[in-house]
């Protein structure tokens, strides 16, 4: 943890001194070309294009239709700045597109409204959650998405689209963000499904046979939890002050839409909660089965040396070798010595068995 917070001071420290407005990416470096999509659609048809220059992105604006201009890739900053003066977006607004440790906000500008949020993704090859930040600027009948990187969970709003499923193609922009914001937030549950399947594999592991190795797997698992936690959070502050504000961008059709969109991230809070409160009581009872297998141990060990004392106490006794030792010479006292240390083994085992101390 301590590593991503200083991770993080020093990325935005890059900015120190700067004048506001100033534009500088914050996040991870990155080379790859900044790459653009433009879909335009109403009831009747979908035109869609892939690879957008940014001289040409106004051509692919259509006055009829519902424009959706996704740009993967936020350090290049001139690509932005040119779609800043296409659209007229403020400075401090571009500033906050390419400053990726925004917290989720939205931002009502008059002619356009701003919306920034997190879509988390989970990595299977390293078992880690992704954070990403995505912006959301929508103006007039377009609706643009800033992404830092390609990939993301908005391929089921494009397949709507393209096959004309559900109200997307018949209703205007402000469904088209709602649909925006509902892909990310549903998504935060797929990643819940990932986390309670592992929480399930190592409460099986518990039970049967706890290894060391548990313990980082539970504090794996309660640091993904944080992230979708801290995540979900702010995005449900924003998501529920936008559900009751009197913005005129969310239509009275569209506004009882955005409230569900709320209560889907209350349900996120109240799952994620609830898988804290499982993880922790996971760790405890590693601990206890842990502890309660060292008890058994223990155990069996004190039996065995309870045992062995007299007996290590007759072997030390007649491995004195003293002169004057009557028993040294008799002929039976090997025997003996043996048959006595038999009997009080089993006489010992029969009283630790009815006391139940084993």
């Amino acid at each position: 943890m301590n590593w991503h917070l200083n991770k993080k001071i020093t990325r935005q420290s890059k900015k120190a001194g700067m004048p506001p407005g100033t534009m500088v990416h914050v996040g991870e470096k990155k080379t790859e070309k900044v790459f653009i999509t433009s879909i335009s659609y109403n009831k009747d048809s979908v035109f869609e294009q892939e690879d957008v220059t940014i001289d040409t992105i106004s051509d692919y604006v259509k006055s009829d239709c519902v424009n959706w201009i996704n740009i993967d890739g936020l350090h290049d900053v001139s690509v932005i700045q040119v779609i800043g003066k296409k659209y007229n977006i403020h400075p401090l607004v571009l500033e906050d597109i390419v400053n990726t440790g925004q917290r989720p906000k939205y931002e009502d500008f008059g002619d356009y409204l701003f919306i920034v949020l997190k879509m988390l993704s989970y990595d299977t090859d390293n078992q880690t959650i992704k954070s990403e930040q995505v912006s959301i600027i929508l103006i007039d009948n377009v609706v643009i998405t800033f992404q830092e990187q390609p990939g993301d969970v908005f391929d089921s709003i494009r397949n709507r689209i393209r096959n004309d499923k559900g109200r997307i193609r018949k209703l205007s922009t402000d469904y088209m963000a709602y649909s925006l914001l509902d892909a990310i937030v549903d998504s935060y549950y797929s990643i819940l499904e990932t986390e309670a399947e592992l929480i399930e594999k190592l409460e099986d592991q518990v039970f049967v046979n706890p290894q060391p190795d548990i313990v980082q797997k539970i504090h794996s698992i309660k640091g993904d939890l944080h992230i979708l936690r801290k995540a979900n959070w702010a995005s449900r502050e924003m998501l529920g002050s936008l559900a009751k504000s009197e913005t005129d961008f969310f239509s009275d059709t569209v506004m009882p839409y955005m409230s569900d969109v709320f209560d889907h991230s209350n349900g996120v809070a109240d799952s994620v909660d609830t898988f804290r409160e499982m993880v922790s009581s996971l760790l405890d009872l590693y601990l206890s089965s842990v502890s309660h297998k060292m008890n058994s141990v223990m155990k069996v060990l004190t039996i065995i040396a309870t045992i062995f004392i007299p007996l290590t106490f007759i072997a030390g006794i007649y491995g004195m070798n003293f002169v004057n030792m009557p028993e040294l010479g008799w002929k039976w006292g090997y025997p003996s010595v043996w048959g006595i240390m038999f009997v009080m083994t089993i006489i010992m085992l029969y009283l630790f068995k009815r006391n139940k101390w084993f």
